[in-house]
């Protein structure tokens, strides 16, 4: 599948009446309790929810119910909702509550939905998101196959514009490096990580680690939900997952500069030393290209960078294409969001979709998740 971009599902004016599941009637909507109940938090969301929600009603293969949290929108976004929930009993669309103190827009808003769930799994997903046909039921299936009381996918992310295909292949290699999915998924290993675009839990795990309640205050709180049902001893799984779910998180810089703003410091032990040596590999890389080589050895030099940097970034699963250009313009980029990133939580002022968070020292978020085990952070290598 082409990561570089997609045709829109549905439109929310002008669509077609929503197709309902062939699993479903509505009156089984109204009387019988679903396997699943997604949770669809949504905050000025007008430009991504109709094709989320096409998606999402669609699924076949099980019951479920779809909750959609208007987090105070100030666009279309609840008319965008109520267009499928006025020909769809299966869809549900609430406000969320007001906003307490110490609390993050996103998980007052998904606990809000929480409250009002009734499935046997609740799955957390992003409005921007696009889940494929039948995706819905072979993840559960999956959960329950490896025994999984949390299942979380990285989607496939589609990228755009120039600034999407530089960084993009470049904070996913890095992500893969840190996180590994492998580890992640290991009882026995202290990596915990989760993409809070798609958390598929069972309920009664969710309710037993105190749910999103618990990490209130967490700007991470995808990261910090995994950590807590590693620490209560429950099976965590995580992997890319191109065959179920799709999304474009940002879609210009400016949304892109805020949104990793907010979460680089916090996903990456020590920022500043990773930016340095990004920035390191980056200028030795040009300088082979621009300066004229004395040397037969600066050449073979130069030519082992680009394809060590190239091997790098290649992990992140885009087409090849991209990471080339992720290799000559993605690097300082980075560099450049992750010293952004520390310095705005070191000043406390972390800011996304009209909020401000006080933020939280990045050093804070790289411990342990029981004192007998070692840190989660990876080095930069």
């Amino acid at each position: 599948m082409d990561s570089e971009g997609h045709a829109g599902l549905a439109t929310a004016k002008g669509r077609k009446k929503p197709a309902a599941s062939t699993t479903m009637t509505t009156n089984e909507t109204l009387t019988i309790a679903p396997t699943v109940s997604i949770i669809v938090p949504a905050r000025n969301e007008e430009a991504s929810l109709a094709d989320c929600l096409q998606s999402l009603v669609t699924q076949t293969g099980l019951l479920f119910e779809i909750i959609v949290v208007d987090d105070h929108s100030t666009d279309r976004t609840r008319e965008i909702a109520e267009s499928f929930s006025s020909h769809d009993a299966k869809v549900r669309v609430i406000e969320a509550d007001p906003l307490p103190a110490n609390c993050t827009g996103k998980n007052n808003a998904v606990s809000t939905g929480a409250r009002t769930a009734r499935g046997q799994w609740l799955l957390f997903t992003d409005a921007d998101t696009v889940h494929l046909p039948g995706s819905l039921a072979r993840a559960v299936a999956e959960a329950e196959q490896f025994n999984a009381d949390m299942l979380s996918y990285s989607p496939e992310q589609i990228a755009v514009t120039f600034w999407e295909m530089a960084i993009l292949p470049v904070v996913f290699a890095e992500l893969a490096r840190q996180y590994p999915p492998t580890k992640v998924s290991d009882p026995n290993s202290p990596v915990a990580a989760a993409n809070g675009q798609y958390i598929l839990i069972r309920r009664e795990a969710y309710d037993a680690i105190g749910g999103h309640t618990a990490v209130a205050n967490e700007i991470l709180e995808d990261v910090a939900l995994a950590r807590l049902v590693k620490q209560s001893g429950r099976k965590l799984r995580f992997r890319y997952a191109a065959d179920a779910v799709r999304t474009r998180m940002y879609r210009s810089f400016a949304q892109l500069r805020e949104g990793w703003t907010k979460n680089l410091a916090l996903l990456f032990p020590n920022p500043v030393e990773r930016a340095v040596k990004m920035l390191f590999f980056w200028i030795i890389l040009w300088a082979g290209f621009l300066v004229p080589p004395l040397r037969l050895l600066w050449i073979l030099f130069c030519v082992f960078g680009f394809a060590y940097l190239f091997q790098r970034i290649r992990r992140a699963k885009f087409p090849d294409r991209m990471t080339f250009r992720a290799v000559l313009f993605g690097l300082p980029i980075y560099a450049y969001l992750l010293l952004r990133s520390k310095r705005a939580h070191g000043k406390g002022t972390v800011s996304w979709k009209g909020r401000t968070y006080a933020g939280t020292a990045p050093e804070e978020k790289h411990q342990p998740i029981s004192p007998s085990l070692p840190k989660t952070a990876g080095k930069l290598s």
